[in-house]
Order: structure tokens, then sequence, then C-alpha cells
């Protein structure tokens, strides 16, 4: 298979995109770039530190520097936070050097999820199921601009979530031929 632009995973905290994102760079034979892991490494500190120290503006501030780097470069595949897609700066350098791909989930599998993680900056509230829910819901529109969506449910494995991103590539001679010639 031949990769011509830059697959970008975007969803909900919870939906998968880092373990769908190393299976689809796997069978893509291409580099995986999680968002996240790359500001902390620019950063030298956790998510959960450069919110508390320097703010959701900052943090925002660094993932669009990030995905403007990444998006630059060779296709890869991109894993984004779940807030990357809502800037409109974002949207258009996906747009325009990548493909976007919704990876939608239920909201009580998405809570199922998260529940027992500590790493997620934006739940630490005093009813983080609620706040899941909200974020879902305000988000909801804006996930919806995305090129192409993979709604996922419980029975299904990460594996089938990325052979279902890898059936709507393929349906996509712009961005993926699977004869890679």
């Amino acid at each position: 298979m031949l990769l011509f632009k830059t697959v970008v995973l975007i969803g909900m905290m919870g939906s998968g995109k880092t373990s769908v994102g190393k299976i689809l760079s796997t069978a893509l034979d291409v580099p995986l770039a999680d968002t996240d892991a790359e500001i902390s490494k620019d950063a030298n500190s956790t998510i959960s530190e450069i919110f508390d120290r320097d703010g959701e503006v900052k943090f925002r501030q660094a993932e669009t520097r990030i995905i403007k780097r990444l998006l630059q470069g060779p296709p890869c595949v991109v894993s984004t936070g779940g807030g990357a897609f809502l800037n409109k700066e974002n949207r258009k350098i996906i747009a325009k050097f990548g493909v976007s791909v919704l990876l939608k989930v239920d909201r009580e599998l998405l809570w199922e999820r998260v529940r027992r993680k500590n790493t997620r900056p934006l739940l630490k509230t005093t009813s983080p199921r609620e706040t899941l829910f909200k974020i879902l819901d305000s988000r909801q529109d804006i996930y919806n601009l995305s090129d192409l969506t993979v709604q996922s449910d419980r029975e299904s494995t990460v594996a089938q979530t990325a052979n279902a991103v890898i059936d709507l590539l393929v349906k996509r001679p712009d961005v993926l031929n699977p004869m890679g010639d």
C-alpha cells in the first residue's frame, strides 16, 4: 500500500486513536505520531503537568505547532488529542495535507474506557462522567466535519476498527493506493 496523505485520527479521549493508530501505521508501513506524546516530549512534561502549569491555551498552541510539523512531513498516521480538531487552524492544515478520520464510540463505552484513568486533565472535576458527556456533546458538530467516520462499539476489536479505517481509505485514491504503485 502507498499512502499519499497523512491519516489524522480524531475523536474523543478513549475513542481508540492511539491503539488504532498503531495498527494502521504497521499496516500502511508508515510511522505513527501521537500529538500528545510529541507535546510531552517537547515540553519534557506530562499533559497534565502542562495543563496545570501553562493552561489549556498554551497546550493548544503547542498542539497546533506539532500538527503543522507532522502534516508538512512525509505521510504518516497521526493520533491527535481529543480537542485538536476543534481548532479551525488545525482543521485547515489537516484538510490541506491529510485526511481526517473520526473514531466514533458510544458515550457509555467512552466512559468505561476513561473512568479509571487519572491522566485526563479535562476530567479532573467533581463529576467526571457528566463532564465527559458535556465535552462530547459540545464537540460532536465539529467532529462531524471529518472527512471519514468509523463507528466502533463494545464488540469491535482494535484490529477491526483499524481495518474499517483502511477499507474507507482504499476508496480514496487521493489518500491511499492499495497496490503500492
